[in-house]
């Protein structure tokens, strides 16, 4: 039997690599996928360089990088990595608010969603920057008691806020004359929780949140939201859940085939790639595993992640920068 090169050995112990028989050769067919450090946004990328970076939510749409900074958001190419622009205030015709406090955004056909923990969730046209609405007028008493997640898609806005409470609103509810109080149409629990930003996405009919307090991803059927989403405003729905006994999800998104998550063990940061399909299912098996890239470089709090292509962004607050990881794919046949 040939031997697998040892670079390989080394990848799936850093990693881990899935199998499959072959049988034109009878011999058995390795994936390999590992991570690779490409580069990094920090704060010298910004503007003229002198700023800071305080990364929290970030999101992909339309070749852009959306990365929430403290009190502003930054636009950058999410090809070239070059910086695009800022965005400090919400501005729609003679009114303009000062952003502050940013934890996360999303988009969503045309729009711009972004959450901010003073209570919050301003709306920009994509294309255009320009002010849409906002919901909530920046007092945690009333609509929202501080913003820490959203996700938006299919017709459906989800906001996290103070502790174990998410908000369920129609996309439809928010226009350009929309008044800020708006009243969500179903509640969700999230069990546990305080004040920490979350991570939302959603994927195959579920809204999925890294329950980081509940030691558990959380799933929501959004249908059922739907069919019970009166009665949840008098008791909010719960998910279902498949606890870990010592792994808190810290971030997760989706893409075509991956369900990609961050993940905190006591002092040490993974980052994690599951099959989508397997996830859902709730089969943990990530196919990388990896606190570091190839034992140097390791990960700090990423509260945040998304994936265009082959590179995999991941908002690194610890350590002040979105790191830019490439994912890569090996494929070998052990011969018999």
């Amino acid at each position: 039997m040939n031997k697998i090169p040892f670079i390989l050995l080394l990848l799936c112990f850093f990693t881990s690599c899935s199998k499959d028989s072959d049988s034109e050769n009878n011999g058995t067919t390795y994936n390999y996928y590992y991570p690779t450090d490409e580069t990094a946004i920090t704060a010298t990328e910004i503007g003229a360089g002198t700023g800071t970076l305080d990364p929290k939510g970030i999101a992909i749409a339309n070749n852009k990088l959306y990365i929430c900074n403290g009190d502003v958001l930054e636009i950058f190419d999410a090809t070239t990595l070059k910086y695009i622009k800022t965005i400090s205030n919400y501005t729609k015709g003679t009114t303009t608010i000062a952003l502050t406090k940013l934890s996360s955004v999303s988009i969503d056909n045309g729009r711009i969603y972004v959450g901010s923990r003073d209570s919050r969730l301003f709306v920009f046209d994509e294309n255009t920057n320009a002010g849409i609405s906002t919901v909530g007028d920046g007092q945690w008493w009333n609509t929202f008691v501080h913003v820490f997640g959203v996700v938006v898609k299919d017709g459906l806005v989800f906001v996290k806020e103070k502790e174990t409470s998410i908000k369920v609103f129609e996309t439809s509810q928010i226009t350009e004359n929309s008044n800020w109080d708006l009243k969500p149409i179903a509640k969700l629990n999230t069990l546990n929780g305080f004040d920490q930003v979350y991570s939302l996405d959603v994927v195959s009919g579920n809204l999925v949140v890294a329950g980081r307090d509940a030691k558990s991803y959380l799933y929501y059927n959004i249908a059922n939201i739907k069919a019970n989403a009166a009665n949840s405003l008098i008791e909010p729905i719960k998910p279902t859940t498949a606890p870990f006994s010592d792994a808190k999800p810290i971030a997760i998104s989706f893409s075509e085939n991956w369900a990609i998550a961050t993940e905190n063990v006591g002092s040490v940061n993974y980052l994690r790639l599951y099959p989508k399909e397997e996830f859902m299912n709730k089969n943990y098996s990530p196919r990388i595993n990896a606190n570091d890239i190839m034992g140097a470089n390791p990960f700090g709090s990423v509260v945040s992640v998304a994936q265009m292509n082959d590179r995999i962004f991941l908002s690194d607050n610890t350590n002040k920068k979105i790191r830019v990881i490439k994912l890569n794919h090996s494929i070998i046949t052990e011969q018999k």
